[in-house]
């Protein structure tokens, strides 16, 4: 959370607008699907991520209410949100938005084109590049893997509207988007765009994650090009020893299997010490196992 005073700032300077300020217009940006300047949509898991960045994308301004959990008020202005001074009012929005968008469904409340900015909190975070550092932090050499697999064979290429702004990137980014410009495969794309394949990879799965990467080829449907890889899950199945196409009795299985070795209960023998790492490996299966179901 932020610390108080800002954080009731930030409160108050979204229900003056979300209550008081009449809308003047719409924002609208190049995407094909831009968020509407007032809507209210119930989104699940990934989806959220996907409207800050179209948000973001779109240079939004007006006053977007998350209600998850608890209810969370945050105020736009040109695809940004504003914030209190400092680093550490920075921090706490980032951990908002990451516990936000982590939650298994949402509602999602955006009024938008609001005619007048409030006074003082001049700092803003770009959500397109909060969303970009939020997905491309995801990926670690298991997932890169994944993406690789599920994507091997298959023409890629950039959607223009909803790649990043080309004014914000550096020349690796511009190498990247002008190497999918048109379709390629990754084995052809990574030689044009001459930047370290993890970089190149997590790039893509940022695209792939926000809706603003095109497919072509025969597995493109299977590949499930469209969905958000969930690194929680992802590790969770590989703790288990089960792949993404298991079934619940797959899992189950799999978890009675592990249960058995390692359930502190069923081995009287162990002394102290290893009575203290089966207790925490069964704790970890066993959350793996409430992930799956």
């Amino acid at each position: 959370m932020l610390r108080a005073g800002a954080d009731s700032d930030e409160h108050a300077l979204a229900r003056r607008l979300s209550e008081g300020q009449k809308i003047a217009r719409p924002d609208r940006g190049a995407d094909d699907a831009p968020v509407r300047a007032e809507s209210r949509d119930a989104l699940g898991r990934g989806q959220l991520a996907r409207m800050l960045y179209r948000l973001g994308r779109q240079g939004a301004s007006g006053v977007l209410t998350v209600t998850g959990d608890r209810r969370e008020l945050f105020v736009l202005r040109r695809g940004g949100v504003i914030v209190g001074e400092g680093e550490h009012a920075k921090r706490a929005l980032g951990v908002r938005l990451n516990r936000l968008v982590s939650l298994d469904r949402v509602t999602a409340t955006f009024a938008g084109g609001v005619s007048a900015y409030p006074p003082g909190a001049p700092h803003v975070v770009a959500l397109a590049d909060w969303t970009r550092s939020h997905f491309e932090q995801q990926l670690d050499a298991s997932l890169a893997d994944i993406v690789v697999r599920e994507l091997a064979g298959i023409r890629l290429s950039v959607r223009l509207d909803l790649a990043p702004d080309l004014a914000t990137c550096d020349e690796a980014d511009r190498r990247m988007i002008a190497a999918m410009g048109q379709p390629r495969r990754l084995d052809q794309i990574w030689p044009l765009a001459r930047t370290p394949r993890f970089r190149l990879l997590a790039f893509i799965h940022f695209l792939r994650s926000v809706d603003a990467l095109s497919v072509e080829g025969v597995v493109a449907e299977r590949s499930a090009p469209n969905r958000v890889i969930d690194p929680r899950r992802e590790a969770a199945r590989r703790l288990l020893g089960v792949d993404d196409r298991a079934d619940v009795e797959s899992v189950k299985r799999a978890y009675r299997r592990l249960a058995r070795s390692l359930h502190p209960d069923l081995q009287p023998e162990a002394d102290g010490d290893r009575r203290r790492v089966l207790e925490l490996r069964f704790a970890e299966v066993t959350a793996a196992y409430e992930a799956l179901l």
